[in-house]
């Protein structure tokens, strides 16, 4: 049975592990950074975030288990982050955490506090905060960023919320890329991202890339970043870091550090 008591218990048997998936660059093809995804592992399989989840939304375990994520981010890559300082790693946060130095406490307390400026928090539409919270993405408080996920440019919300809030980075929808096939090269929702690009300056990364054509499309409309299986599964640490290695930013050393090493 999957409940809050499993989840709470599962922490403690050490089930939860994190995979990371790589964040591209459409420009040149470099390697962003990634995004860390939870799992858990139980005797059963491994069970799927889209089952746990949604349980531990506004109760005591959403910042339990966002702790435990940045936890393992230090530990798996704080010296990958150290030597790459043009990377970044996303996390999904709970919108209660904003706005109460709850990120910068616990970015501090897991040793990531001189890495917080390549940390960004990704929160949905559905999780937009209080007004503390509210305050703290317009801040970037601790140097954290914030990205709005699953943007479906639909009804008018996602862009009420870009009005009020000094976001980084928007993410669009696997929905909305889903749409970009051979009989529909150029979606309409496509105008409506050329102008928001037009007249701010966030990054907007696509979610679930999954076809050349798509890639195309994606570039010629001057989105910069994407995510999805046409680049890479989610992949365990070392495996992303030696992604990252054949990815990696000119500008950055040609070896990276044992992400495994604390």
């Amino acid at each position: 049975m999957i409940d809050l008591p499993a989840i709470r218990d599962g922490l403690a048997r050490e089930e939860f592990f994190l995979e990371y998936l790589p964040t591209i660059s459409l420009d040149d093809g470099r390697c962003l950074g990634a995004e860390a995804l939870i799992r858990w592992r139980r005797p059963s399989g491994v069970v799927p975030p889209g089952a746990f989840i949604p349980l531990i939304e506004n109760t005591p375990l959403s910042g339990l288990v966002t702790y435990w994520v940045l936890d393992t981010v230090h530990t798996q890559l704080a010296d990958w982050l150290r030597a790459n300082r043009g990377v970044h790693i996303s996390i999904n946060a709970p919108p209660e955490i904003l706005g109460r130095g709850g990120m910068a406490y616990a970015a501090s307390k897991s040793g990531l506090l001189d890495a917080a400026s390549q940390l960004i928090l990704e929160i949905t539409e559905r999780g937009v905060p209080d007004a503390l919270g509210v305050q703290s993405i317009n801040q970037y408080e601790g140097g954290i960023k914030v990205a709005l996920d699953d943007v479906t440019l639909m009804g008018g919300a996602n862009l009420a919320v870009l009005a009020r809030c000094n976001f980084y980075a928007i993410k669009l929808d696997k929905s909305l890329i889903d749409q970009i096939t051979p009989q529909c090269p150029s979606p309409p929702w496509l105008r409506s991202v050329t102008a928001l690009l037009a007249a701010s300056d966030l990054l907007v990364i696509a979610e679930g890339v999954e076809t050349e054509q798509q890639v195309g499309v994606l570039r010629a409309a001057n989105i910069q970043a994407a995510q999805g299986f046409y680049f890479s599964r989610p992949i365990p640490a070392a495996a992303f870091v030696a992604f990252h290695r054949d990815r990696r930013m000119p500008a950055e050393p040609s070896a990276a550090p044992d992400p495994t090493r604390t």
